[in-house]
């Protein structure tokens, strides 16, 4: 029946089970229980083999599993050395929070050498020697003085993977245009390792371990639909149709023993107080203990009832308030006692009950931000309590404001404290009598009640239900006259109250109370009290039995044989049988009889349900059921015959209560009587139970008022149950068994687990070893539309990283075998972090509440959500492809138009002389000497400086004389040919403008390239020499310092410094006029190379004609508005794109004077660039979201820096991007500076890209930019649905400004087959316009750029045109507006760079969207970056706080991806602020951050690989 190791101990009683299936006693018309259920109810013997059965289980579960290596998680040194060393302090203390963060690194700027820590464990080292980030990555290799470390990882790094700069002010993020593809012949030995990538990188080997892992089939096995549209139904769990069904007969009630009829039984409980303490006021009604386990005093009835009768008199007539009293019969009272006094409290109590008044008890608030102590505030106000009681020395202890008052606690309303201590109470006057009424219906008192999600309702118990409560228990455990009781309980509630404060009144019982903290001491306590005191009857839970084993050793001279009752009041749980169990084993011969331990069921809304009796009282015989966990997951009691490991053996709890009536019903929805053999709710109705939750009737009707009904709808009886969230059945002889109870219950895909079941599984792998047993929390989650399973624990100070890990995943396998549930998440916190419930258990719905919060900080942790999320929306199937004329008529039928757009022509006239002689020139190197001879001094240029001050300018001509002295350099020292490639490698200014019109004057081609970072050789000097052979450049032309930065020893270590090619420095260049400047012989010859590295790490030159180059400042000047009168501000980067083209093209085009502010000295002055604006009164300014980004968190605290700035003068203020606009940025840019007299229409966006650099450009004139929401789930499937603000998946996008060019739009995934789409449908955006690029000249990285992304036709309709693919996926949408010219207003719409996005699952995802939603998850995640890597999806997040905080990010990660985009992260990394790279746009090098993830190059704090 159960293991076979405990045949011989475990015996059948064939006189009551030896046919194959028994009759209730109760129904005798029917027989429940099918042959399956033969012999369901065991007794044992030696009772000891049960309670190691579940141990035993464990452990041949988990010998299945020996093979399975799960990849541990990678935590950085700091980190653990903070979780296992720095906290260690013995448990049940106060955790060292204070100084938590001692062992946060100061800077990082190198990393100390391990050895160092002479202090630390050996096993420490060796854990770091095996976890995954070695010192090798260490942060040295990104940090200002530090060599590169990868050489010791066996094989060179690329030159591609950057992880940082030099730490600036706001974690100022490495800007790296570095590259990921490499030329062929350069440093070859990377290519060899795949992708850029080594490949045997330790993160690497851990990615194929989970992979590994993850290939083992899931339960139950996903089923691979696929729906084409987009509304993504989640997976509906189909119920197993081999699951079993219960098979009985529908119960009946089921009715208890009658109430006996006592001939003096007092008619109520105060009548009994006024009984015995005037007729025997010297019997010991109470005796208190200190903490050493010496009676401090004892407590006789007649000083119970003097005492009481004082504090009656003095509550309603001695307090009062504005002359009237302060309380009135029916009041409500707080009750605030240690559980070290419980004189006080019962004196308290029956004063409460003699003055009519209704006591509160609650526990004694010991801060303002004790666990669960704003919900006990809550009730206390919804009570209507304004007076507190407590003694003396709890009112000293309690948290003081300054006036001396105890403070208000959070979420309490204003209380009066008042102190009961004798001296405080008056007596009463000779004519004062209370009124001893009989039991009514009256409110009573009201005990509290916590639910599972923290809420705490107050139960109210009338004066009639508490007499017959006291009745019921007194018959059920044949209480005596003066018998001795030992109560280890809390004496305020539940069964500690019961027993201990109410029913041995009632019976003139003297109590032992024992104290908690005593306990604590010395947990023998209680059995040397029994012994001492002969007590007849103990009341205790099983972990009071658990720790007097645990301390039995020293004690031989106890004796148990005065006991006749041990009540376990926690016997429904189902680990209190082995408690019972071994306990019975070990004192068995101390004299503690079998038949003695009795366990009960009892909840706070129906009080005690049922009880065991001893023999003497008429009770059966115990029994014991081991039952299929399997089956009692789908509500089915079956004896486990085949699976022995999952089995759950429980014992009975004895017997209902006299007078009561009890059935079991359904849990969800009406209370149906469920069958014999099925789990349900035990219902009770009888006079004893609790009558309503205070003020809520809602849910009063609901549990105190249950019709419970037969299958056909009849009521059961004309009376209403109480339901008790107890789960069990009723087996033979009236025994009530309960399984689970309502609070702890789990649903998982339709299958009902205990949390109690779960953490006794967790206890049986070995749990002394890593955990505290008492410390561990199961709770659900709810992550997609279902309950996920959380398990807590805290860890012990002295396990090791990997004991732990290898504890966890013992943990989950034997959960899964024995469950068959996975767990969702595993997390061990430190010794004494998590909150305490009053006597010292877990307080589970704050544990919760802190886990959903992201403020449990765990120092180890295991998330599970691919073996546990099986109701993922089924993956996508691709449709056959549609042709594009099919396409056009599809469209035309629904009446769409055709989605496309165009520009203002750009060749229409100019308005006026000026400008129409600017478009007579086909080249603007002819535009600059016409200038410099019309207008020679009229300024261009002027450079500023981090001070704000100009640092440098340029008029018309001195541009043309310093284009014309580095052209006759060229010419003489370079010996440059016409057409010959010119590298210009400066810092943003002057100097780099007038080198690129000496380029154009000598006929040379100039490409403009970022210098390196003299600071970071190593990872920026690579990608210098790489343009530089890519684009076969002839020359370099330099500054002096960065000559001999190129030439230095640092460089020597980076690049092959001999193969640079002729450097020429143009500091000093001799004054020398060029004879003639080169004039280009058509205008389609190329003018520059424009070379970028894109945020995939592709590097690529694209070509640039005169024509083009001519057009494209032509059509900036339009758009903007740009004549030589105006200023304009340009915070950007010059070295490609439109940075370059606003820099170094459009001043000499336009004339206008440009105001330059580096976006490198914003760095050491934050507000340089808004008060060059505000100085120069700028119309039209220019910047990049890395700029805005600065400006918003820099300035948002330094407004004295911001007083005398005046923004009012803007018109435009443009964000020059090649990506989906950031709303969340220009919102909040425009919020904060608003004030500034920044005009709220003034910031738009501009789009382009390679192919053409300014595709959208919003300009002064024309409607604002518009903003649309549409379906994110439906971008997923490729298309744009439309829906209203704030509706559920809605996405804001923002208009990417006034479309500059002829932009058509096709179906990315019918590319080959290219035909137009319609308006408001998803697709690439093509563009026709005479400032394309030409081409690419070269492409690095990704051989597939093809030329023909510049060439491109269509297949249908327009075959003429030639278009230039973007890469990019938008929609275009006709709006109500009208723009300059009348015509109704097209709006380009970018939803991003299809180069970027994720196919997962059948799906595109962009990543932009999961980063928003995880930045959303906790306020410590300052930035995230996503990409996929082997079809596992991996988020990289910045922690912005401290390292404590780095694992509560795991969960919240896991959470809001799995709930808001459907999809399963597979490697979460947790690093410091500034570590994922952007680009000088401000834009993610997500590849980048791959290739240094997969490398070992970012030193992680933390990596969590989800299994």
């Amino acid at each position: 029946m159960v293991l076979s190791e405990c045949h011989s101990t475990i015996k059948v009683h064939p006189a009551r089970y030896s046919f194959s299936f028994f009759v209730s006693p109760y129904q005798r018309d029917a027989a429940i229980w099918d042959t399956s259920l033969q012999q369901p109810f065991l007794e044992a013997d030696n009772t000891d083999c049960l309670s190691y059965v579940h141990t035993e289980a464990v452990q041949a579960a988990l010998a299945k599993y020996k093979e399975r290596k799960m990849p541990m998680p990678s935590k950085r040194r700091s980190v653990l050395v903070h979780s296992s060393v720095e906290t260690y302090t013995p448990p049940d203390t106060s955790s060292a929070s204070e100084d938590e963060g001692s062992l946060r690194r100061q800077g990082r700027i190198t990393s100390t050498p391990f050895q160092s820590h002479s202090n630390v464990e050996p096993w420490l080292n060796r854990v770091i020697q095996g976890s995954s980030t070695s010192s090798s990555a260490s942060s040295t290799s990104s940090h200002p003085g530090g060599k590169p470390a990868a050489a010791s990882n066996n094989h060179s790094a690329p030159p591609d993977v950057t992880t940082g700069l030099v730490e600036h002010l706001h974690h100022e993020r490495p800007q790296v245009a570095s590259v990921r593809g490499v030329p062929r012949g350069y440093n070859s030995s990377i290519l060899e390792t795949g992708d850029g990538v080594p490949v045997n990188s330790r993160v690497s080997s851990k990615i194929q371990q989970l992979l590994n892992t993850l290939k083992r089939p899931k339960r139950p096995p996903l089923k691979e639909f696929f729906v084409d549209d987009f509304e993504e139904l989640l997976e509906v769990q189909q119920p197993d149709p081999n699951q079993p069904k219960p098979e009985g007969n529908q119960m009946n009630v089921l009715k208890g023993e009658p109430v006996g009829v006592v001939t003096n039984w007092p008619p109520s409980l105060l009548a009994a107080l006024q009984r015995w303490g005037t007729t025997q006021p010297k019997a010991p009604c109470l005796t208190a203990l200190d903490t050493t386990g010496k009676a401090v005093y004892t407590l006789t009835y007649g000083k119970l009832w003097s005492r009481s009768l004082k504090l009656a008199y003095t509550l309603l007539n001695k307090l009062t308030s504005r002359n009237e009293p302060l309380l009135k019969p029916g009041d409500r009272v707080a009750l605030v006692f240690p559980n070290s006094d419980p004189v006080m409290f019962m004196v308290a109590f029956y004063g409460c009950l003699l003055a009519e008044l209704i006591p509160v008890p609650i526990e004694v608030p010991l801060t303002r931000k004790d666990a669960g102590s704003q919900q006990i505030g809550f009730l206390l106000g919804s009570c209507g309590v304004t007076l507190a009681l407590t003694t003396d020395a709890c009112q000293k202890g309690l948290p003081k404001a300054q006036t001396g008052e105890v403070v208000t606690f959070k979420g309490w309303p204003r209380l009066i404290w008042f102190v009961i201590d004798g001296k405080h109470l008056a007596k009463p006057t000779k004519d004062w009598h209370p009124q001893l009424r009989d039991a009514s219906a009256e409110i009573a008192y009201i005990e509290y009640k916590t639910s599972k999600e923290g809420s705490t309702v107050g139960i109210t118990i009338s004066h009639a239900s508490m007499l017959a409560h006291c009745h019921a228990l007194t018959q059920a455990c044949g209480y005596s006259e003066a018998e001795t009781l030992t109560n280890v309980l809390d004496f305020k509630r539940d069964a500690g109250l019961w027993h201990g404060v109410l029913t041995s009144v009632m019976n003139r019982m003297h109590v032992i109370s024992i104290p908690y903290a005593l306990m604590k001491v010395n947990p023998l306590s209680w059995i040397q009290k029994v012994c001492s005191y002969k007590a007849r009857v103990a009341v205790v839970k099983s972990r009071d039995m658990h720790w007097s084993l645990l301390a039995q050793r020293d004690q031989r001279d106890v004796s148990l044989s005065s006991l006749r009752m041990l009540i376990v009041a926690d016997g429904a749980n189902p680990w209190s049988i082995s408690s019972c169990d071994a306990f019975l084993n070990v004192f068995q011969s101390r004299g503690l009889r079998p038949e003695v331990i009795c366990p009960c069921a009892s909840s706070s809304e129906a009080l005690t349900v049922a009880i065991r009796r001893p023999p003497e009282l008429g009770g059966p015989p115990p029994g014991k059921a081991v039952l299929s966990m399997n089956c009692l997951s789908y509500g089915v009691i079956r004896v486990d015959t085949e699976e022995k490991l999952s089995v759950l053996t429980v014992q009975d709890v004895g017997q209902i209560m006299p007078g009561a009536k009890v059935c079991v019903v359904k849990v969800d929805g009406t209370p149906y009587l469920c069958k014999a053999d099925e789990v349900g709710e035990i219902c009770v109705n009888s006079g004893t139970t609790g009558m309503a939750y205070f003020g809520l009737l809602g849910i009063t009707k609901n549990v105190f008022e249950a019709v419970p009904v037969t299958a056909t709808g009849v009521p059961v009886s004309d009376q209403p149950f109480t339901r008790t969230g107890l789960l069990g059945f009723v087996g033979p002889d009236y025994l009530v068994f309960v399984v689970g109870k309502l609070d702890g219950l789990i649903t998982v895909s339709g299958r009902r687990h205990n949390a109690d079941d779960v953490v006794a599984t967790a206890l049986a792998v070995e749990p002394m070893k890593f955990v505290y047993r008492g410390r561990i929390a199961v709770f659900s989650v709810t992550v997609l539309h279902d309950d996920r399973i959380v398990l807590v624990a805290e860890q012990r100070p002295d396990a090791s990283e990997e004991d732990s890990f290898q504890w966890m995943s013992r943990v989950l396998q034997a959960i899964d075998s024995i469950h068959q549930v996975g767990v969702y998440c595993l997390a061990l916190v430190p010794a004494n972090t998590l909150p305490k419930a009053p006597l010292g258990g877990i307080h589970i719905s704050e544990t919760k509440q802190r886990f959903l919060e992201g403020a449990l900080h765990p120092c180890n942790v295991l998330m599970c959500p691919h073996t546990c999320v099986t109701n993922l929306p089924k993956p996508r199937q691709k449709q056959p492809d549609v042709g594009p004329a099919s396409m056009i008529v599809g469209n035309l039928v629904a009446g769409k138009r055709i989605a496309q757009a165009s520009g203002r022509d750009v060749t229409q006239l100019e308005d006026n002389d000026q400008a129409r002689k600017v478009t007579q020139f086909l080249y603007l190197a002819d535009v600059l000497q016409w200038r410099a001879q019309t207008t020679p001094d009229h300024p261009l240029f002027l450079l500023l400086n981090s001070k704000g001050t100009v640092a440098s300018t340029a008029s018309c001509m001195q541009l043309h004389k310093r284009a014309e002295r580095v052209a006759v350099a060229l010419i003489e020292k370079g010996r440059l040919n016409v057409g010959d490639h010119v590298a210009l490698v400066y810092p943003p200014g002057v100097d780099l403008i007038a080198t690129f019109y000496g380029c154009l004057y000598a006929g040379c081609i100039p490409i403009t390239v970022r210098p390196p970072h003299p600071q970071n050789l190593a990872t920026t000097l690579p990608t210098v020499k790489m343009i530089v052979e890519v684009s076969k450049s002839a020359c370099i032309l330099t500054t002096q310092v960065i000559t001999k930065l190129l030439k230095s020893k640092e460089a020597a270590a980076a690049v092959d410094i001999k193969t640079w090619p002729t450097i020429l420095d143009t500091d000093d260049m001799p004054k020398k006029k060029l004879a003639n400047i080169f004039r280009p012989t058509s205008p389609d010859m190329l003018a520059y190379l424009d070379f970028s590295v894109s945020t995939t790490g592709i590097l690529a030159g694209v070509k640039m004609s005169h024509a083009a180059t001519s057009a494209l400042c032509r059509s900036i000047k339009l758009q903007c508005e740009l004549y030589p009168s105006r200023q304009i501000a340009i915070c950007l980067d010059p070295y490609c794109g439109l940075g370059f083209a606003l820099w170094c093209l459009c001043s000499v085009y336009s004339g206008h004077q440009s105001i330059l502010v580096p976006p490198l000295e914003l760095e050491s002055n934050v507000s340089l660039w808004l008060s060059a604006v505000s100085q120069y009164k700028v119309r039209v300014t220019f910047c990049s979201y890395s700029v805005m980004e600065m400006c918003t968190k820099g300035l948002g605290t330094q407004t004295d820096m911001l007083r005398v700035i005046n923004l009012s003068c803007v018109r435009t203020c443009m964000v020059v991007a090649e990506e989906r606009p950031r709303i969340a940025l220009t919102q909040s840019f425009s919020k904060l500076f608003k004030d500034l007299g920044l005009s709220a229409r003034a910031v738009s966006t501009t789009f382009g890209c390679r192919v053409n650099v300014a595709i959208c450009l919003q300009g002064t004139a024309g409607p604002d930019p518009t903003t649309v929401y549409v379906d994110m789930r439906a971008l997923r499937h490729d298309r744009v649905r439309l829906v209203e603000r704030g509706s559920p998946h809605s996405l804001p996008l923002m208009e990417s400004g006034k479309v500059r060019v002829r932009a058509i739009f096709f179906p990315h995934s019918h590319t080959e087959t290219k035909g137009p789409l319609g308006d408001s449908h998803l697709g690439e955006i093509w563009v026709s316009s005479p400032h394309n690029a030409t081409g690419y000249y070269t492409v690095y990285g990704e051989e597939a750029l093809h030329a023909d992304h510049f060439t491109a036709r269509l297949s249908f309709g327009d075959t003429q045109t030639i278009w230039a693919r973007t890469g990019y996926l938008g929609f275009l949408r006709r709006t109500e507006l009208t723009d300059a010219s009348g015509e109704r207003h097209d709006a380009l719409y970018v939803v991003g760079s299809l180069d970027e996005t994720l196919e997962l699952r059948g799906m595109r995802y962009h990543p932009i969207d999961i980063e928003t939603s995880v930045i959303r998850a906790h306020k410590s995640i300052a930035e995230c970056a996503v990409f996929t890597w082997t079809n596992l999806l991996v988020v990289v997040v910045e922690l912005e706080g401290s390292e404590q905080e780095a694992l509560d990010l795991v969960a919240l990660v896991t959470n809001v991806v799995l709930e808001e985009h459907y999809l399963i992260v597979g490697v979460v990394v947790i690093v410091d602020p500034g570590v994922i790279p952007i680009n000088s746009r401000g834009e993610k090098q997500r590849m980048h951050l791959r290739d240094g993830f997969l490398a070992d190059q970012l030193d992680p704090i933390y990596v969590a690989y989800n299994m």
